[in-house]
C-alpha cells in the first residue's frame, strides 16, 4: 500500500529515530472487532498513548484491557524506500481491502478505510451530527471551545 507523501513526511517528523534517507516507522493499530478502519500513528504519538496506558493504576481492568486493544492489536513497520507499506493479509481482511485505499488525516495519526466502507458509515455518521444543526452552522465554531479558550 503506497502512503501519500505528505503522510510520510507526518511520520518523519513524529519518529525520533529517523534521519534523511532512512525510512520512517509508524504502528498500526487494528483494534477491536467493531473498527472497520486501520489507524496509523506516528511513533511519538504511539509512545504517547503507551505512556498513558502505563500511567494507569496496575491490574486495572481499564489498563488491562487499553493494552490489549492497544498494543496487543497492533503492528509495528516501516514504510519502504519507494514510500509503500506492506499491509499484512490480516489486516486487509479485517477492513475487506481489495484494492485502492482510502485515507483520513487526523493530525499524528491517519486512518486506512476500504472506500465503500468510509463512504456508507463514517459519511453517513458526519452527516447524521450535522443535521442536528442549523443550516447555517459551520463547524469551525467549535474551536473555540477548546482547552484553553
Amino acid at each position: 500500500m503506497s502512503i501519500p507523501a505528505h503522510f510520510r513526511r507526518v511520520l518523519e517528523a513524529g519518529d525520533p529515530t529517523w534521519t534523511e534517507g532512512k525510512p520512517p516507522e509508524l504502528v498500526i493499530v487494528y483494534g477491536d472487532h467493531r473498527r472497520a478502519y486501520l489507524e496509523c500513528y506516528t511513533i511519538e504519538a504511539a509512545q504517547e498513548v503507551d505512556e498513558k496506558i502505563a500511567g494507569m493504576p496496575r491490574g486495572t481492568i481499564e489498563r488491562r484491557m487499553l493494552e490489549r486493544l492497544f498494543n496487543g492489536q497492533s503492528i509495528q513497520t516501516t514504510i519502504d524506500d519507494t514510500g509503500r507499506i506492506v499491509l499484512p493479509a490480516k489486516l486487509r481482511s479485517k477492513i475487506g481491502l481489495e484494492g485502492e485505499a482510502y485515507f483520513i488525516a487526523t493530525g499524528d495519526t491517519f486512518q486506512v478505510w476500504k472506500p465503500e466502507t468510509y463512504e456508507e458509515v463514517e459519511q453517513s455518521k458526519t452527516e447524521a451530527w450535522l443535521d442536528q444543526f442549523d443550516e447555517d452552522f459551520d463547524p469551525l465554531v467549535l474551536l473555540d471551545q477548546t482547552k484553553g479558550e
